[in-house]
């Protein structure tokens, strides 16, 4: 199994490709074999500050250009990206582990948003507002709010980048991107590619290190106006916390614990193919992902007997391009694969069933964090794998009788980001689309695309990514009365 080295890869801060002010490098460790495939440059404090310094300069700028001088920057990075699709798609399976197949969809998310947001934001429309005497006219305005902060996770490393840069660009933000260290290597890239089309300097800058020295000095600092992010609930909070310094616009998707209800009445295919795909697709490593799927006794069985069959059957390995047939690739961690581990071994110590995977496949590199799609059934609500966001391939299945017992469960978590029921009883899914306390409710089939709002309840996040409701964390309003 052999991997590919990319070299060293530089900050992108004020429009220039830049060594870290320490000098300092990471490594960046492929998750099939456990081999350093690159180097990128490691932020710390003083790179953070000169980023916040030079976002500012940025936005004064950005911010003074008309919508359709943006659009044709933003329309000449998506071009330029496009012209390096292979190298990018190429990079996201040996930093994370991801298939190529797999890949398409942050390519596209990316591309997409770079297009798609600027026509979004030709199309919002002043909001004029009556006045009941008839001795003013109002309007509203939509002006950009500043310089935007972005920590992304590292499990869609370009969709991720894709999801911010849209609308924070189209509405005249200027945005500086941290992504993970676990898979840096892809947004690097974009800052390479920003480089040699000589995008405006400090409108967009790129750095990773430890949150302590570049996250942390970012959020406390004054500057910002816009805080967003993908990653955990945790790590929200830390954020929220840390960002007290001055009021900022806040935009978060966090963790999810997607209940995935299928009904007797379902079509069960349908069902069973979508729950191999959003349980081990990216190997599980999804926030929307099949987290709790309950079935209705009378098909818990048959469920049961054919999802093993179907998980058995999925590919597992190094996800290049040449391996068209590999379906799941390796976590993106050693520390996510043991807790995997931790999950198993605690829902089966409280009664469940593990019914199939659970092991390391011996065919594979022992340097790569391999696991087989895992399937435990008989869960029950005092096990990790009901209360906790997995975030990996363990599939935990359980049998509900009614739909008050099913809407019960599907509710009792402290996240509301996705939910999904298979059902054709139209009076059931009026109740289940009142009821259930999730930000995006899926009935018999799945569909994401960045025209289409994605946001959460409860512990799941503030905001929405994609959609045009995406604008408005990048958007401040101004009141515009004047008298007749």
């Amino acid at each position: 199994m052999k991997t590919q080295n990319f070299g060293y890869k530089k900050l992108y801060i004020d429009g220039e490709l830049v060594d870290s002010v320490s000098g300092e490098k990471d490594d960046v460790i492929c998750p099939a074999t456990g081999e350093v495939i690159a180097q990128v440059a490691r932020a710390g404090q003083e790179d953070a500050l000169k980023a916040l310094e030079s976002s500012q300069k940025g936005f004064k700028y950005w911010s003074k250009l008309s919508l359709g001088e943006r659009t044709q920057w933003m329309l000449k990075l998506r071009d330029a990206i496009k012209e390096k699709e292979y190298e990018l798609r190429t990079a996201m399976v040996h930093e994370m582990g991801k298939t190529y197949a797999g890949s398409e969809e942050d390519i596209d998310r990316l591309t997409e948003a770079l297009e798609w947001y600027p026509s979004a934001m030709q199309n919002l429309r002043e909001e004029i507002i009556p006045d009941v005497e008839n001795t003013h006219t109002h309007k509203m305005i939509s002006k950009p709010a500043g310089v935007a902060v972005a920590y992304l996770a590292w499990n869609f490393p370009l969709l991720n980048v894709g999801y911010k840069i849209g609308p924070a660009l189209a509405s005249g933000c200027s945005l500086i991107i941290k992504p993970s260290g676990i898979s840096p290597l892809s947004t690097y890239m974009v800052g390479e590619i920003m480089h040699s089309i000589n995008f405006p300097a400090g409108v967009v800058n790129i750095l990773a290190g430890p949150s302590s020295e570049v996250a942390t000095p970012m959020t406390t600092s004054k500057i910002p106006a816009v805080l967003t992010m993908i990653g955990s609930t945790q790590t929200g909070q830390r954020v929220i916390a840390d960002s007290t310094t001055s009021i900022k616009k806040l935009g978060m998707e966090l963790g999810g614990n997607a209940p995935f209800i299928v009904f007797e009445d379902a079509d069960l295919d349908i069902a069973l193919n979508l729950a191999i795909g959003l349980k081990f697709g990216n190997s599980g490593q999804i926030c929307v992902a099949a987290n709790r799927i309950f079935v209705h006794k009378n098909i818990y069985d048959k469920f049961i007997t054919e999802y093993v069959k179907r998980a058995s059957n999925i590919k597992v390995g190094f996800g290049i391009k040449e391996n068209e047939d590999v379906f799941m690739g390796p976590l993106a961690s050693r520390g996510a694969r043991d807790r995997m581990f931790e999950l198993i071994e605690d829902a089966v110590g409280k009664g469940g069933k593990l019914e199939y995977g659970g092991k390391i496949p011996t065919d594979l590199p022992e340097g790569g964090n391999w696991m087989e799609p895992t399937i435990v059934s008989g869960v029950t609500t005092d096990m990790k794998l009901f209360r906790e966001e997995t975030f990996g391939p363990v599939a935990g299945v359980m049998p509900f009788e009614t739909d008050d017992e099913v809407l019960e469960l599907a509710n009792d978590t402290e996240f509301g980001l996705a939910s999904y029921i298979f059902t054709n009883n139209h009076k059931r899914i009026e109740r289940f689309t009142e009821e259930l306390e999730f930000g995006e409710i899926q009935i018999n089939g799945v569909k994401y695309s960045i025209y289409l709002p994605h946001g959460g309840f409860k512990n799941s996040g503030i905001g929405h990514d994609c959609s045009h409701l995406a604008l408005e964390d990048y958007l401040v309003k101004k009141r515009v009365s004047t008298a007749l």
